[in-house]
């Protein structure tokens, strides 16, 4: 027996049109480094994405499931990409502006790239890209940069405004097949090439409905959401079309991404939520440290990407601004978990649950895989790699030139699971813990130790501003932790003080031997640690090391 209710298709097109008609008076702004922010309602942000697919598809010749690249930074034209594109039934794909440019090449040519649409001020990075780039015939310009930088390049060169100017407001839109492409990432590609992701108009949908519900972000029209996540960052977040779905104003802030201009624009434009990883709020907890700033309108930040240590929390507590964890990845849209407490609990009792990655929501199935393959209890001390499945998460990995989609053995399992290579524990409700991921866990004498939990104790010290802990080779017992630290500006505390702070705080046999201090621990391309960079620096004899 069949339902009766309408099949209409779940796609991008709808929210498109749900926001700019139903929140038309919500509003994207764009932070310009100046007195006023660039200002546009959804309405007006609609009706220029409608103009966009028109150029796109009468100027440029896209006509079908072209992809369509951006490099752009997190402001509205680029919101207006996010929208016009999957719209008119081409793919959206954001670059990832901090990509080493050899990856960059590899990432357009493997997608297929016909079109990119750049922000001036990327033309520095975009320009020594274009002679590699195989599929590329158009490149579209918004905002000021050195246009100079694309004389004598092959494909066409078009200016946004010019291009959009005069274009219909009404558009075609096609009847799309909700599992069809809308848009990809491509993972950072840490080890082997790069991995691109198509995320389904389907799978977008429901994502950004998860997004907006309370056990999520809960934000609705009468809030403003700071988008300091990139655009190019698993689509920031979800953030883009599940404001739009729900009229959630959103404050863009284009290249300022500094401390300083963050401060500042929340003083002056008044978010009440935020959404980027640790890195961000540890840089900006230091400026409003020392240059105050009020904050006082955010109530809630979502923060992932990596582990928030727990005293970064604290520090924003103080401050009356809530941390909120959450986890997921490329593969995962990204949202897989929050960690919102349980009702009715006090705040020590939330404490414990606060610091988890959080409880999975009903689109987000989960299992714990022990190391001789089989299914562990949801006990809160059993602990192996996190698998997940869902309708919005990858059940493959684009194949691109090489034909057709592949799923490597070592991230997706036999039964189409998701092996997300993160160790951890998940507790009888359903919050998960992640202790490591299956790379970074240290393996000493037979047992386990997390690099992330001595990574939180030791940033709980007044002195330090950042540490790493990775695993290094050690005779006796197989690996050993090496801790390396970044203290902050004036701190004097040594290897000794440190070493008695964490004494208390983990296992004695879990203690550091080897210690090295360093000015700023690696990154990645969107903030995460990067330990490969600290364990071959290690490799090759380039850290000052102190033994114990």
């Amino acid at each position: 027996m069949l339902s009766t209710m309408q099949d209409v298709p779940l796609t991008v097109t709808r929210i498109l049109k749900h926001g700019m008609t139903i929140h038309g008076r919500s509003q994207v702004t764009t932070w310009t480094g100046e007195e006023e922010p660039q200002r546009r309602t959804f309405a007006d942000v609609g009706e220029r994405a409608t103009r966009l697919a028109n150029a796109l598809r009468d100027e440029l010749g896209v006509d079908g499931d072209q992809r369509v690249a951006t490099l752009m930074w997190n402001n509205a034209e680029h919101v207006e990409a996010y929208l016009a594109i999957p719209s008119m039934g081409a793919v959206l794909h954001p670059l990832n502006l901090r990509l080493p440019p050899e990856q960059l090449v590899w990432i357009v040519n493997h997608a297929a790239d016909r079109v990119v649409i750049a922000n001036g001020s990327l033309l520095p990075l975009l320009a020594p890209l274009l002679p590699h780039l195989k599929t590329v015939e158009h490149v579209v310009v918004s905002g000021p940069g050195d246009r100079s930088l694309l004389d004598g390049c092959a494909p066409r060169v078009h200016e946004y405004e010019e291009l959009i100017a005069d274009r219909p407001t009404t558009y075609a839109w096609p009847e799309l097949d909700e599992r069809s492409a809308a848009a990809m990432c491509y993972t950072s590609g840490t080890t082997g090439d790069p991995k691109g992701v198509v995320y389904s108009h389907r799978s977008i949908y429901l994502h950004s409905m998860q997004v907006n519900m309370a056990e999520s972000m809960g934000l609705n029209d009468k809030d403003t959401t700071l988008v300091v996540v990139p655009q190019f960052h698993v689509m920031a977040w979800g953030l883009p079309h599940a404001t739009f779905m729900t009229g959630i104003n959103m404050l863009m802030p284009d290249r300022f991404l500094q401390p300083a201009p963050l401060a500042e624009m929340i003083e002056r434009e008044k978010p009440t939520h935020a959404a980027a990883v640790p890195t961000i709020w540890q840089g900006l907890l230091a400026e409003v440290t020392a240059n105050p700033r009020d904050l006082s309108s955010m109530a809630s930040v979502t923060i992932g990407g990596a582990a928030c240590p727990p005293a970064l929390m604290e520090a924003y507590d103080k401050l009356g601004v809530r941390l909120c964890h959450a986890w997921g990845m490329t593969e995962t849209s990204p949202l897989g978990t929050m960690a919102h407490p349980p009702a009715g609990l006090t705040p020590e009792e939330e404490w414990p649950y606060r610091v988890t990655q959080g409880r999975f929501p009903a689109g987000v199935e989960a299992r714990l895989i022990g190391p001789g393959g089989e299914v562990l209890p949801w006990d809160g001390e059993s602990a192996g790699e996190l698998e997940v499945r869902g309708p919005w998460i990858a059940g493959a990995y684009y194949g691109g030139a090489a034909g057709e989609d592949f799923r490597p053995d070592d991230k997706f399992s036999e039964d189409g699971w998701l092996k997300t290579g993160d160790i951890g524990v998940i507790s009888t409700d359903g919050f998960l813990t992640l202790t490591d991921r299956a790379k970074d866990v240290i393996k000493s004498g037979g047992e386990w130790i997390s690099s992330v939990e001595l990574e939180n104790a030791l940033m709980a010290h007044p002195d330090v501003a950042e540490a790493a802990v990775v695993a290094v080779p050690d005779d006796r017992w197989s690996e050993r932790p090496l801790a390396t630290v970044v203290l902050k500006e004036g701190a004097t505390a040594d290897y000794e003080e440190l070493r008695a702070f964490l004494a208390g705080k983990i296992a004695k046999w879990q203690l550091p031997e080897r210690w090295a201090m360093i000015p700023a621990v690696p990154k990645t391309s969107v903030g995460k640690f990067d330990k490969k960079v600290i364990r071959k620096q290690y490799a090759d004899g380039e850290l000052d090391v102190t033994k114990f």
